[in-house]
């Protein structure tokens, strides 16, 4: 097998289970070594502990190279210090993987303001932090050399965000928010040579399985390499392999939904029709019949054709 991350260090978060941990041994099946990063935290963001232990462990059995972190990413000084663990260790950091999250769903009249913001601090806040630090050290090291880093940023969002999905009024625009972020910052970097891109990842975790109240799925790593299982978390993890590598320099900015057997290229929001008033202000009581015909190509009730 052709190892793309040969030689390359990556920082996956959120990868003590399910999504990133097939992410981190993905990463490193291709060469990179990696900072396993995990809170250890309840599906919910609650408590701590030592998760990123075990993911370590299957890399080094397999004849890789990573060291566990437990940082919260939420929290500015430990999201500064896993990225400054990478270049402590290993003198640099090529890859981040943004995938650390959590949920707590509630329809929004059962939703309290502590579900929104936590679900906002793990996703949204997690993701600029952690990119920020990178960001910040990627762009020293291209402005002392010749104006160019190699560097890769792996967001994640869902179809939580890009499709909307009830109960999730926190996690969804989180997920919304994170696209948006892999936009802005894929122009920001550009100049210094780093992607951005987000993967739409699928499957059974032990996150999913925790909600619906279903038996704990496998791991990642327990699942049968010769069986396909559309269900399988692992399946988007070849895409997050390869949008870290070098083959993949043209591409930034980028939102790429991968499940099952399936890779999509999200479009996200583009102009669709437009109306124009010759330079006149609107009439909004004169809007709705050519909303309705020219706009959405339909007959409001009531209205009738003609300005």
């Amino acid at each position: 097998m052709t190892a793309l991350l040969e030689g390359k260090t990556a920082l996956v978060t959120g990868a003590g289970h399910g999504i990133g941990r097939a992410h981190a041994l993905e990463l490193a099946r291709h060469g990179a070594t990696v900072i396993v990063n995990d809170l250890g935290s309840s599906v919910s963001g609650e408590g701590s502990g030592r998760d990123a232990d075990r993911v370590v462990e299957i890399i080094a059995a397999r004849g890789g190279k990573a060291i566990a972190d437990y940082g919260d990413v939420g929290d500015e000084d430990q999201a500064e210090a896993m990225v400054a663990a990478a270049f402590d260790q290993f003198g640099h950091l090529d890859i981040v993987v943004n995938n650390a999250g959590i949920v707590r769903d509630r329809a929004i009249w059962n939703m309290t303001a502590q579900d929104f913001d936590l679900v906002m601090r793990v996703h949204v806040r997690g993701s600029w932090l952690v990119s920020r630090a990178a960001a910040r050290r990627w762009r020293a090291i291209a402005k002392s050399g010749d104006g160019s880093v190699y560097g890769r940023i792996i967001n994640t969002t869902s179809g939580a965000g890009l499709l909307g999905n009830f109960g999730q009024s926190n996690y969804g625009p989180a997920k919304a928010a994170i696209a948006g972020l892999t936009q802005t910052l894929s122009l920001e970097l550009a100049g210094i040579g780093v992607t951005v891109n987000a993967i739409s990842p699928g499957g059974v975790t032990r996150l999913s399985g925790t909600l619906s109240g279903t038996e704990a799925p496998p791991e990642p790593d327990e699942r049968p390499d010769d069986e396909f299982d559309p269900k399988d978390p692992s399946l988007s993890s070849p895409v997050v392999a390869w949008l870290a590598s070098e083959q993949a320099g043209h591409v930034s900015g980028q939102v790429i939904r991968a499940m099952g057997e399936t890779i999509t290229l999200m479009r996200g929001w583009t102009r669709g029709e437009t109306l124009s008033n010759g330079g006149k202000r609107w009439d909004a009581t004169k809007l709705g019949t050519r909303l309705a015909t020219d706009v959405f190509h339909t007959r409001a009730p009531g209205l009738r054709l003609g300005g």
